[in-house]
């Protein structure tokens, strides 16, 4: 597609997911554009190649089903816009039950070799420090966890507020080899088949009680990193350090990531397990695994003492030890319209998780939108936010105005969930008439919010009077 540009291109800040989703989208609405990405001229604590969106933590784009997971219909509308980060996940993807994870190396080199082949992306390599330049009249920032001092300065002095930050921790990562499937097996909770019908896509290793309670006072009497006296750490709850779990409550952990529902022991199948850790795969030759919700600040030399306690992980060796990455995010409702901008400038959009979402997709959906806003009004057209009733629409209303204001620092990360769409009364009652159980009246509301979102998605596309428009 051809466009008359009165401009200059639009320029967009950070190669990670939100970035290179915004630039494909600008790009492929038939508008130039320049992606500046620092790396490798200047690296960071978390990322190990200078490819475009590497992902640093997990390899999981999470549920894959838009007819029961919130986050599975965000997959669904995003496919639906032309997403580049949707189209790489599902062709480097790699076994992982009801998810969708993919092999992180396959997947970055297949975005950044699709940017540079597109005709209207330019890739620089350089550092933005501060403020863009004044001439870039129509900028995305979307720099993400890593956001450099002086930009965080210069957004802190351009709007009077101060950004939030915390702390994401990494999970290990394993090879294969060194488990003990003598004690481990492979199966998926509740035996769920994943988008490529793999229904054992996660190593299960089994606790008792007495190795659960060896392991928590490990997890708690364990070396941990040291922060300043300066920083403050009020860690997002969907990615809470394992040890910090822990600290929460000796039982927190068996009811979250090592919750033992869903599973029987292949080896001992009458023997129901206290407590299970999961593994899951990491690239698409299946040697490395990862440890599902195993992020973690142990130092590192306790992290292999400690994590060698779960049985079947007694001689494990690690490819990847944990760590900890840092994170900021504006107060989103306070500062960006309803269209990302800035209010203090709007020449400047933001995108990803600088703008107050968390994870992959979430941060991907908005860099998505942000580039489609720009491109619109690049093009002279009038910037449409998709419907409340879709998930994209969701995400971008709870970070410019859905967020109900407690005080300072009340505003904090959100990945997409139902609760964020607009309430939809469900079934009670079967097609045979028959009242249905609670649970199954929750995956008929769920379905029919799903249906309700992409039918609206599909009318928001077709009413668009603007290159936004899905071909």
């Amino acid at each position: 597609m051809t466009a008359q540009n009165p401009h200059g291109p639009v320029h967009v800040v950070g190669g990670g997911l939100a970035g290179s989703e915004a630039a494909w989208q600008v790009a492929e609405a038939g508008v130039p554009v320049v992606l500046h990405e620092m790396r490798p001229v200047r690296g960071t604590d978390a990322h190990q190649t200078d490819r475009l969106a590497e992902l640093v933590c997990s390899n999981s784009f999470r549920a894959d089903d838009w007819t029961g997971n919130a986050v599975g219909l965000l997959h669904a509308e995003m496919r639906k816009l032309g997403s580049i980060i949707l189209s790489c996940g599902d062709a480097h993807q790699v076994p992982a039950g009801g998810a969708l994870a993919v092999d992180r190396d396959g997947f970055a080199q297949a975005v950044t070799e699709r940017l540079m082949a597109h005709p209207l992306v330019t890739v620089e390599r350089e550092e933005v420090a501060g403020l863009p330049p004044a001439d870039w009249d129509s900028v995305i920032v979307a720099t993400g966890p890593l956001t450099s001092p002086a930009l965080s300065e210069a957004i802190l002095q351009l709007t009077g507020e101060g950004e939030l930050s915390f702390f994401d921790a990494i999970a290990p990562i394993i090879h294969l080899e060194s488990v003990d499937m003598n004690l481990a097996w492979r199966q998926s909770r509740y035996d769920k088949e994943g988008p490529g019908g793999e229904a054992a896509a996660y190593i299960n290793c089994p606790m008792d009680k007495a190795q659960y309670d060896a392991f928590i006072d490990a997890l708690l009497a364990g070396p941990k990193s040291e922060f300043k006296d300066w920083e403050q750490v009020p860690y997002f709850d969907g990615c809470l350090p394992i040890e910090v779990m822990a600290e929460r409550g000796r039982e927190t952990l068996r009811h979250g990531p090592m919750k033992p529902v869903g599973l029987t022991n292949a080896h001992k199948p009458q023997e129901k397990a206290w407590a299970v850790v999961q593994l899951r795969q990491d690239n698409a030759l299946g040697t490395l695994w990862n440890m599902v919700g195993f992020q973690t600040k142990l130092k590192h030399g306790a992290q292999t003492e400690i994590f060698r306690m779960i049985p079947g992980l007694e001689r494990a060796v690690f490819a990847r030890l944990g760590g900890l990455h840092r994170n900021t995010f504006l107060n989103s409702p306070a500062l960006l319209d309803g269209s990302l901008r800035l209010k203090a400038d709007p020449r400047l959009r933001f995108a990803g998780q600088v703008t107050g979402v968390e994870g992959y997709v979430e941060s991907a959906a908005i860099g998505l939108l942000a580039g489609r806003f720009a491109a619109a009004e690049r093009l002279g057209s009038t910037a449409v936010c998709p419907p409340p009733t879709t998930a994209l629409g969701a995400l971008v209303g709870h970070i410019t105005g859905g967020h109900m204001d407690a005080g300072k620092g009340s505003f904090q990360p959100m990945n997409i969930n139902y609760g964020l769409l607009p309430p939809l009364e469900g079934p009670r009652h079967g097609a045979d008439g028959k009242r249905l159980p609670h649970k199954e009246r929750g995956r008929a509301k769920k379905r029919l919010m799903g249906e309700r979102a992409l039918a609206d998605l599909e009318t928001w596309i077709a009413g668009s009077r603007t290159p936004l428009a899905a071909e």
